[in-house]
């Protein structure tokens, strides 16, 4: 198969093609779902590298927006 019709899937590959990446579009294909996890949980994180590495768009606009409804460990001061 020749460069020409190599398939890009993701921003890294169209980088080291092309050296930049400024005509790579995310694709939002079926597998493009939304996460209920919260920001910087270890869930939204590795969301958001398979995200990356199947080239889809980072950011779902179903995905959670706040905190709200959830709970979490307190640690009483020393």
């Amino acid at each position: 198969m020749s460069d020409k019709n190599e398939k890009i899937t993701n921003v890294f590959e169209a980088i080291l093609k092309y050296g930049h990446d400024e005509d790579f579009v995310p694709c939002d294909d079926d597998y493009f779902t939304s996460t209920d996890a919260p920001a910087g949980s270890e869930d939204k994180i590795e969301t958001l590298r398979s995200r990356v590495e199947r080239g889809q768009p980072l950011w779902h606009y179903e995905d959670r927006e706040d905190y709200s409804g959830l709970t979490g460990a307190v640690r009483p001061r020393e």
